[in-house]
C-alpha cells in the first residue's frame, strides 16, 4: 500500500482513518481529510499522547485556550495526553500521519 494512494477515499463526505500499525504500545494511523472540521463544541481528550504530520494539505488544530496551530505539509506536532483539541479545519485533500503512544 502506498500512503499517498488516496483516489478511491476522495469521494468520502466523512474523514476516512486507516490503520497502519496497531501492538500495545504504538498504533498508527493514517486520516484522509477532505475538508472535515470536529463538531462545534466538540474536543478530543484523549488518553494517549499524538504526534501527528501533515503529508499532504494542511489543517489547524485548536486548543481549549482559544491558540491554535496551523500544519502545511511537512510540518507534525506533539499533542500530550488529554491536552483537549480539536481539528478547526482542513483542506481538500489532507493526509495526516497520526502516531499514537503512552
Amino acid at each position: 500500500m502506498n500512503i499517498f494512494d488516496i483516489q478511491k477515499f476522495l469521494s468520502s463526505e466523512n474523514e476516512i482513518t486507516n490503520s497502519l500499525f496497531n501492538n500495545k504500545s504504538i498504533r498508527i494511523e493514517q486520516i484522509i481529510s477532505t475538508g472535515q472540521s470536529s463538531p462545534e463544541n466538540f474536543w478530543y481528550d484523549q488518553i494517549e499522547n499524538e504526534w501527528v504530520l501533515i503529508l499532504e494539505g494542511e489543517g489547524i488544530i485548536e486548543f481549549t485556550d482559544s491558540s491554535y496551530k496551523k500544519l502545511t505539509k511537512g510540518e507534525y506536532l506533539f499533542i500530550p495526553a488529554h491536552c483537549k483539541h480539536r481539528v478547526k479545519k482542513t483542506i481538500d485533500p489532507t493526509i495526516w500521519l497520526a502516531v499514537f503512544f503512552n
